[in-house]
């Protein structure tokens, strides 16, 4: 069988769209409600302070903690009844890691569509049955059920591993969170690109430099360059909205300076690779800012 023959089931259930569609703008209109206070929020979720996705860090916890329950469970099962104290320690502590991955996760999920979109809701929804059934399994410890808790935190666990299976999909095979310009070949030499005369003034300009698609803008004496596709999801940011000196991507509204390509408001996690520029010879010519 197949190993993404699972991911296409889920990409086909097409009853979801009505879910995804509702969730999706109310997340968005919770963000928008909240103003600028907001925007703060939805960055820091984002991860745009760490320079990297903060969901994949914050998972960590809950499949660390379960994965330390399961090993406590079956110890206990055996006979280790010293195991117990730290098997339910374990178990709360998945589940308030389980929390705040949630909160980073549904951000990033909000600025995404398509497929991805709809693996994501799935990958979301296990996740709540598997916080339901370690819930459960509190409940059960806390009853002195210690033969049911164990039974459910074991489901618990095959269900979060479903749901890690189906993020790993959008992360390497929808490329969610990954930088879209890391593989892109930047000029190390100065390199010509377009002739000075056809950049006009505060008219931003897609040219290509060693298969690399740049942005350029021109505003008074000086000549922006910056990677013209977005790092976040690959949007064209020569569509896109220029405002002082920030470009703003049209697909999901990340905006970067276009001094240095850094992130002034996610989704975007990742800088935009930025170049020094010239005219030389009446011809603009750039290179890599990391050889300066």
């Amino acid at each position: 069988m197949s190993t993404e023959l699972p991911v296409r089931f889920v990409e086909q259930q097409d009853w979801l769209e009505p879910v995804e569609t509702g969730v999706q703008k109310a997340v968005a209109a919770t963000f928008h409600s909240a103003g600028k206070t907001g925007r703060q929020i939805q960055n820091a979720l984002h991860g745009t302070w760490l320079g990297h996705p903060l969901h994949p860090v914050l998972t960590d916890v809950p499949l660390g903690a379960w994965t330390a329950t399961l090993v406590l469970d079956a110890m206990e099962a055996c006979g280790r009844n010293d195991c117990r104290t730290g098997a339910d320690v374990t178990l709360k502590l998945g589940l308030a890691g389980a929390g705040c991955a949630a909160l980073a996760g549904l951000t990033d999920w909000h600025v995404t569509d398509g497929k991805a979109r709809r693996v994501g809701i799935f990958h979301g929804m296990l996740n709540l049955v598997s916080v339901g059934l370690y819930a459960a399994s509190w409940m059960a410890r806390s009853r002195r059920n210690r033969s049911a808790g164990r039974g459910l935190a074991f489901a618990g666990f095959a269900v979060s591993s479903a749901a890690a299976y189906l993020g790993g999909s959008l992360v390497y095979g929808k490329q969610i969170g990954v930088n879209h310009t890391g593989a892109e070949e930047l000029p190390a030499k100065w390199t010509p690109v377009m002739n000075d005369e056809d950049l006009r003034e505060d008219k931003p300009q897609r040219a290509t430099v060693k298969g690399t698609s740049i942005l350029l803008l021109r505003r008074a004496d000086r000549i922006y360059c910056i990677a013209e596709v977005c790092s976040h999801l690959g949007g064209p940011l020569a569509e896109g909205q220029i405002n002082g000196e920030t470009v703003t991507c049209p697909w999901h509204g990340s905006c970067f300076s276009l001094k240095d390509g850094s992130v002034i408001d996610g989704p975007a996690v990742h800088p935009q690779p930025s170049f020094q520029t010239r005219v030389h010879f009446g011809r603009i010519e750039v290179k890599s800012k990391d050889q300066e």
